[in-house]
């Protein structure tokens, strides 16, 4: 496994240390983007985020998607393989409490290397006895070819096949585990039916529309051109109220700046209906805030701060995720639990437990190190433990028995949702 430089940790948190680096890279993102500034204004922050990440020629994830320690940041499932491990328990055990239905389908949104899967896949593997009867199937949302084929090798082995434009998934192929797997652009694309969604480190990279409050009243954050500068981009204020400005500002707001995530809104408006409908859940792990922060939009960049507006498309951009957003926009179809921090999630998930077990196995000193090192690093609160949080969509009718009119207590009380509550295992 590994070892994760402490400095992956500096992405965690907003505000944490790390100077930017100095511009490098080509600059053929920056003259295109400087192109379209000079002929048609300035842009908004999230149209500069898209650009930067997801343009199909220069995008930071089109062509670089930089996880892992070579890359410009790591994740938990990268650090450890305990975290994945866990997660595919977390499922398991609602499937469990949801009466075992005969299908499963894994949704992954933005899957990275595919290390969490694979992890997941191994715990599926290990309790195959429980899930003999029931027909798994793996479905990944992922945009990056790069990613893509990479997440083909490391689930796969490279056992995939393209499939037809005509075909809702563009490739297709049988995991080592001998379970058959699937991949999407959209989260549109993947078939109805009982489904565990994952999004882990999935919205923070959506892009976020800024604003600020004043004098005359909000206004929108823009990225422009510097005149003073040629071909440095800086922040400039809307002169008047944008169509941004009016639809996201709810009225109640209290804060002077704020970052909202209109797409974060719309896949989490799909997760709930889908979950209402073909019952299921979603499980989301990201850094963020339940509607208190500000200014969270920062840039990674070889696992240091990068500034946001230098060699666009050579950094990965990033923003906290506001869970009471996420909550408002499931809009009651789907009920919401969380945000938890990560330690007290994997806390009760069993993480204490799960590693004694593996430190008990692992022979050489520098397994026992690198367990007690990732552990620190998943559960430490100056590290992962605080700034990452667990968020959950679930059917209405998991928490709450639809017939609760008729007080007799008849009705067996529901199993506690594990990780938001103490995991208990039958």
């Amino acid at each position: 496994l590994p070892t994760a430089p402490a400095a992956a940790a500096a992405r965690l948190c907003s505000g944490a240390g790390g100077e930017a680096e100095a511009a490098g890279g080509d600059g053929a993102m920056l003259r295109h983007l400087a192109r379209k500034l000079r002929a048609s204004g300035p842009v908004t922050v999230a149209e500069y985020m898209r650009e930067a990440l997801t343009n199909p020629g220069q995008g930071y994830y089109t062509r670089r998607g930089g996880v892992g320690e070579s890359g410009d940041f790591i994740t938990s499932p990268e650090i450890s393989q305990v975290f994945g491990e866990l997660i595919g328990i977390w499922y398991i055990s609602e499937w469990m409490a949801m009466g075992k239905p005969n299908t499963f389908q894994l949704v992954e949104l933005g899957p990275g290397r595919g290390t969490l899967t694979e992890d997941i896949l191994r715990v599926f593997k290990q309790l195959a006895s429980v899930l003999s009867k029931c027909d798994v199937s793996v479905h990944l949302v992922e945009v990056s070819p790069k990613l893509s084929e990479i997440q083909a090798v490391m689930l796969t082995g490279g056992k995939v096949q393209p499939n037809p434009e005509d075909k809702s998934a563009y490739m297709e192929g049988i995991t080592k585990t001998g379970i058959p797997i699937f991949w999407y652009r959209d989260i549109q694309d993947v078939p109805p039916g009982y489904s565990f969604y994952l999004a882990h480190e999935f919205f923070d990279a959506l892009p976020i529309h800024k604003f600020q409050k004043t004098e005359k009243g909000w206004r929108e954050v823009l990225v422009d051109i510097d005149p003073e500068v040629p071909d440095q981009l800086r922040f400039v204020l809307s002169p008047s109220r944008t169509p941004a400005t009016q639809n996201f500002i709810q009225p109640e707001e209290t804060r002077d700046h704020v970052e909202v995530c209109p797409e974060a809104g719309v896949i989490v408006q799909r997760l709930a209906s889908r979950i209402e409908k073909d019952g299921g859940a979603a499980l989301v792990a990201d850094y963020g805030h339940d509607g208190t922060k500000t200014d969270t939009f920062r840039g990674f960049r070889n696992h240091k701060l990068h500034d946001v507006l230098s060699a666009p498309g050579t950094a990965d951009l990033t923003a906290d995720v506001d869970f009471s957003y996420l909550r408002k926009m499931a809009q009651g179809r789907a009920a919401t639990l969380g945000p938890i921090k990560q330690r007290e999630f994997l806390k009760n998930m069993g993480i204490d437990l799960r590693l004694q077990v593996l430190l008990q196995n692992s022979g050489d000193s520098a397994t026992h190190e690198q367990l007690l090192h990732s552990y620190d690093m998943l559960m430490n609160p100056e590290k992962m433990g605080d700034c990452f949080n667990f968020f959950a969509l679930l059917p209405h009718h998991r928490l709450v028995h639809p017939d609760k009119k008729d007080k007799s207590d008849s009705k067996p009380p529901l199993p506690p949702v594990a990780g938001f509550n103490e995991l208990l295992l039958k």
